[in-house]
């Protein structure tokens, strides 16, 4: 489990909460903080038995501060043992979406130890605090773009091995990341449950435009995607977030799932 943080030091409790309410440890906790001068840091200070390990220290940013934590798992791996065989991203503020998930997911990773991706449904938080599920797309689609929130993905450690985030990309490297991994070739595998509570309000969400023309990017140099086709995709997203942005009973009608509290069940 990553967890990456800079000055949220209640987000890093609530994440820090949701593994706790777990009804199996099967997790080991990475802590990667960018030098953070609100309180994490001195918490992780006196905190730091709960996670394996932790640092904070300047970083170029998120995806780079998750580069630092899976050269971190990378090194521990052979004496973490099978708590090490998979990772599992939860930013600070966001969490899993029950406190079942892990006892879900264990008997699913160890039965299929050749899959590289495991995905599933996300649950977001609406205004007012209404959970809503967001159900994954196919990975067969991740030409659209990211199929699921990065934070209910989960990667078998091994696929890891020469694939670290871009630094190129400010918004969608874990994009690049994810679309780097299915062209390995390892099986990907669809999830019958949601895995986390996307905290809403990143830097994806505040600066879109820039998303999508990072998308366009890793398109065109990963998949091929020429010019025209990559405009028409480009185009498509802008529909959805302005639908999302003016009709959102609309979009909410077309992408959440109308059981929007079955993950609890």
């Amino acid at each position: 489990m990553v967890t990456v943080v800079r000055d949220d030091l209640p987000g890093l409790l609530a994440t820090r909460a949701s593994l706790r309410a777990q009804t199996i440890a099967a997790y080991d906790w990475f802590v990667a903080d960018g030098a953070s001068t609100d309180g994490t840091a001195r918490w992780l200070a006196r905190h730091g038995n709960e996670a394996v390990w932790w640092r904070s220290s300047p970083d170029r940013g998120l995806y780079d501060a998750m580069n630092t934590a899976l050269d971190a798992i990378a090194e521990r791996s052979p004496s973490c043992g099978p708590s090490c065989s998979h990772v599992l991203f939860l930013n600070a503020g966001d969490r899993l979406a029950d406190d079942r998930v892990l006892e879900r997911l264990y008997p699913i990773l160890t039965a299929s130890p050749d899959t590289g991706l495991f995905y599933g449904d996300a649950v977001e938080e609406l205004p007012g605090g209404r959970l809503v599920v967001k159900p994954a797309r196919s990975h067969h689609r991740a030409l659209l773009g990211m199929f699921t929130h990065h934070q209910a993905m989960i990667y078998r450690l091994a696929a890891l091995s020469n694939v670290r985030f871009d630094l190129r990309h400010t918004l969608a490297a874990d994009y690049a990341f994810t679309v780097t991994v299915l062209k390995q070739g390892d099986p990907a595998h669809r999830l019958p449950l949601p895995v986390c509570v996307f905290a809403t309000g990143g830097r994806s969400q505040k600066d879109p435009a820039r998303g999508r023309r990072e998308q366009a990017i890793i398109r065109r140099e990963l998949l091929g995607l020429g010019r025209s086709a990559n405009a028409t995709l480009w185009g498509l997203q802008w529909l959805a977030l302005t639908l999302r942005q003016t009709i959102p009973w609309l979009y909410a009608k077309y992408r959440f799932s109308p059981n929007e509290r079955s993950f609890l069940s």
